[in-house]
């Protein structure tokens, strides 16, 4: 979401005649678009601040500027600490940037908008992109799932989808300039509903754009994971064959404080009806440890249902404390030191099976997408298959952007070696 608001950012800019400056130093306005979801993403915003104010005492003209939902979230402590800062502008109030600048220029005020809105979600703009091979297409905007430890409700509103003309529009320009897969982005994306028309009807409307290879979606929420969704997907050759499926806890105890609105059965129901319907599916997951108040019972529970289902890959973390939310005033917060032990535990068993569901494809043909150079040689491409599995092989006559047959002939750890079937 951040890379494709980023390129939100950047196209009203150049819209208005801005330029991208070749260096940082020689630019003379620098913005940073934040990230509010973890404390570490915060850590790392205000270490770069610092290395901009540094900037600013050599060019005290020019303008520093933070974006996004750190800036919603923590206006009042920038505006007090970091004086050097000159606009702070919330997700909802990007369309203004240009006008702001301009009038930074006249005016040395500081300039905060981080007003949300319930009904902005940028129709009729287009991202500024790096020719590449997968376009981020954001759908909606905003959350009303409120899960306790998550600040996105706080810093981005209360969800607004936008009309299917629009995202149509914009993968339309997308392909045409030279994109083959689209990724539609969400905070739940498929709670998206524009009047009357669901995310399954966006699905199967995206699906018959000419020229898109392959189309994938996050992050979906389970509670509104349905057969027909993954029917869907089993039955539209374009529609990749993965999904991200975010559990972030296996004990019903720490569900319901976390409010997931599923409980652990309704989770591994539909696991496995995500496996019986879509063939070779390929499942990643979010997974949360340490969230207060849970017990080695309750973590337990967590690792029985990764054993059960087996996840192809996951995002692992450890609860971390945000303003605003309902789970930071809980008094039974978990030990930092509990929390890397089972993190470290966790990260282990999903080693052991990525690794057993990466083996399932040795000797199997699928089809990958060649996506660019290998990092360890020259000589060998890389590239996803259908399930989202990194393949590495030796190049061939194919070209990047190509999907092409590749028999898979041996896997290490999350990545698969592979031949092209015929070479």
């Amino acid at each position: 979401m951040n890379v494709a608001d980023s390129e939100l950012i950047e196209g009203i800019l150049q819209k208005e005649g801005f330029l991208q400056a070749e260096s940082i130093n020689d630019a003379s306005a620098i913005f940073i678009n934040t990230c509010a979801v973890r404390d570490h993403a915060e850590a790392k915003v205000h270490s770069r601040l610092g290395n901009f104010n540094r900037i600013k005492k050599e060019k005290p003209d020019v303008i520093i500027g933070m974006l996004g939902c750190m800036a919603q979230n923590l206006k009042d402590e920038i505006l007090e600490n970091k004086p050097y800062v000159d606009i702070v502008l919330g997700p909802d109030s990007y369309r203004k940037l240009p006008n702001l600048i301009n009038n930074r220029l006249k005016d040395q005020k500081h300039i905060v908008d981080t007003k949300l809105s319930r009904f902005e979600v940028y129709d009729g703009l287009f991202p500024s992109r790096k020719e590449g091979i997968n376009a981020w297409v954001s759908i909606m905007r905003g959350c009303d799932k409120f899960c306790t430890f998550c600040i996105v409700p706080f810093t981005r509103g209360r969800e607004r989808s936008r009309s299917p003309e629009s995202i149509v529009q914009e993968i339309e320009q997308a392909i045409s300039n030279g994109f083959v897969e689209i990724t539609l982005l969400g905070q739940n994306v498929n709670s998206y509903k524009f009047n009357g028309f669901d995310f399954t009807d966006l699905l199967l409307e995206v699906s018959k754009i000419s020229g898109l290879e392959r189309l994938r979606y996050t992050s979906p929420h389970p509670s509104d994971v349905n057969e027909r969704l993954l029917q869907i997907m089993a039955d539209t050759p374009n529609i990749c064959n993965s999904i991200h499926f975010p559990l972030q806890a296996g004990s019903n105890k720490i569900l319901k404080r976390m409010n997931r609105t599923y409980t652990k059965d309704h989770f591994l129901h539909y696991a496995q009806m995500i496996r019986d319907i879509i063939p070779g599916v390929g499942i990643s997951t979010d997974i949360i440890v340490g969230f207060p108040g849970e017990t080695e019972e309750d973590f337990q529970e967590t690792l029985d249902v990764m054993d059960q289902i087996k996840f192809d890959s996951a995002f692992t973390f450890k609860y971390s404390s945000r303003p605003y939310t309902k789970a930071i005033e809980y008094d039974d917060h978990i030990n930092e030191d509990i929390k890397q032990e089972r993190l470290e535990r966790l990260i282990e068993l999903q080693k052991e099976h990525t690794l057993i569901r990466n083996q399932e494809l040795v000797g199997e043909t699928v089809k990958v997408l060649v996506e660019k150079e290998s990092k360890k040689s020259d000589k060998y491409w890389s590239g996803r298959t259908d399930s989202n599995k990194w393949v590495i092989f030796e190049k061939g006559k194919v070209n990047v952007k190509e999907i092409i047959p590749v028999r898979i002939t041996a896997a290490h750890g999350v990545t698969l070696r592979g031949q092209i079937e015929g070479n």
